[in-house]
């Protein structure tokens, strides 16, 4: 309805501007004016589309499910027997379980243009993107759908005051794009560690679905200054097998074996070091690990690819999982709420293992990271970590020209020295 008012509101300012071209006897004028005029009309007269089924013939409800909402009172509220609904459930179980139909997601129903006023479709939206299609009748018919996603190039930069994800939300960037970064940087920068004064440039795509924002896609290039020295990332295709990946400006990758940190974003509370006053024991030891002070609940990541040789609890160590990467390394995650993990199982880089806690000998809720060397417990912060395969040599010289152009993007960029930008 809001378009058919856009197209009318048109129209109308179409035949003012005839009548004040005619008034001024500007002929040619009025004549295009005229032609704009029918375009006008003739796109009002055109079908109005709603999930691929023509909207005037149907009456179409729309709504937002409700807490102990089901599918079964929303379609008999539109004539719908029960039998048919139980049907419907049925059928559905392999492409969308109706029982994770959730309060506040939007629903639509087309309902037949009749004295019964019957239901013959119902199309439920779990997210912004996806839709289920529910076709009811003699045979039922049920499939998922995606909204078509457009795709915008946007620009932004910034210096760090406070942190990477404040800096972001302060300038109305979505939060996501921090996300998105603290996941490509995840084996090159320690955001635990950034500065007042580090600054970013970033090139990178933003999703939306019928002019409404949904999402941040790639990032395509992006340069973060750290200690004053640049860290770039250039997201490359190199082939089927190997996939996209990001690389530095020399087409090295910026994976590593190992994730700088545990956790995507906290505070570095406590270093390696070889004596530290105890908080809780009230004396001097050495401290081994690194802390990571974040809310109780916070994921805990498997910072390298390995098999968990413990899962356990003690009373210092509190919930702890222990990985043993490969002959030479393993890390252990201390003081954690709950753990999600079981001895003998494998993990990848990345999977959550367990949730900060504070169990244990720990006075709030953190983790407390640890790291072996050829059996010795080292400062993790200071390794030289073993990087992954750079680009192929086949692919290295289309690579350099593309982070040619990419750095020249990137430095066209304005940085300003107090705020985030985007644009």
């Amino acid at each position: 309805m809001n378009k058919i008012f856009e197209k009318v509101l048109a129209v109308m300012l179409v035949l003012f501007f005839v009548h004040c071209g005619s008034s001024n006897g500007d002929e040619e004028d009025a004549a295009l004016s005229i032609d704009t005029l029918s375009n006008a009309v003739d796109s009002i007269n055109e079908p109005q589309e709603l999930f691929g089924f023509i909207a005037d013939s149907f009456e179409v409800h729309e709504g937002v499910i409700k807490p102990n909402d089901f599918l079964s009172n929303i379609l008999l509220k539109y004539n719908v027997p029960y039998s048919e609904i139980d049907k419907l459930a049925k059928a559905s179980k392999e492409v969308f379980d109706v029982r994770k139909i959730a309060s506040g997601k939007k629903y639509t129903v087309f309902c037949k243009k009749d004295s019964t006023g019957k239901a013959v479709c119902f199309v439920y939206q779990p997210n912004r993107v996806e839709y289920v299609v529910y076709e009811l009748g003699d045979s039922i018919k049920i499939r998922k759908e995606k909204k078509e996603v457009k795709t915008r190039i946007k620009t932004a930069s910034g210096v760090i005051n406070s942190s990477l994800y404040q800096t972001l939300a302060n300038q109305d960037i979505s939060p996501l794009l921090a996300v998105k970064m603290a996941d490509i940087y995840a084996w090159t920068i320690d955001f635990y560690r950034i500065q007042k004064g580090d600054w970013f440039k970033v090139i990178f795509e933003e999703k939306y679905v019928d002019d409404e924002f949904v999402g941040i896609g790639r990032i395509i290039a992006s340069d973060f200054n750290h200690f004053g020295k640049d860290f770039y990332a250039f997201y490359f295709v190199q082939d089927s097998a190997k996939g996209a990946d990001y690389f530095d400006e020399q087409g090295n990758s910026l994976r590593k074996a190992f994730l700088q940190s545990p956790l995507k974003f906290g505070r570095l509370t406590s270093g390696y070091t070889l004596k530290r006053f105890h908080p809780v024991q009230k004396r001097y030891k050495a401290h081994l690990g690194t802390d990571y002070a974040a809310p109780t609940g916070t994921p805990i990541l498997a910072t390298g690819d390995g098999v968990v040789i413990a899962s356990s609890y003690s009373k210092y160590n509190g919930n702890y999982v222990k990985i043993k990467h490969n002959s030479t390394y393993t890390t252990q995650y201390l003081h954690m709420s709950k753990r999600a993990v079981k001895t003998g199982q494998f993990v990848k880089q990345g999977e959550v293992i367990g949730y900060v806690g504070s169990t244990g000998l720990a006075t709030g809720p953190h983790v407390c990271y640890r790291f072996w060397k050829n059996g010795k417990q080292v400062n993790h912060r200071q390794e030289e970590l073993p990087p992954s395969e750079p680009i192929k040599e086949v692919y290295k010289s289309q690579f350099m020209q593309e982070v040619k152009n990419l750095k020249q993007q990137l430095d066209a960029i304005e940085l300003k020295s107090n705020e985030a930008v985007i644009q």
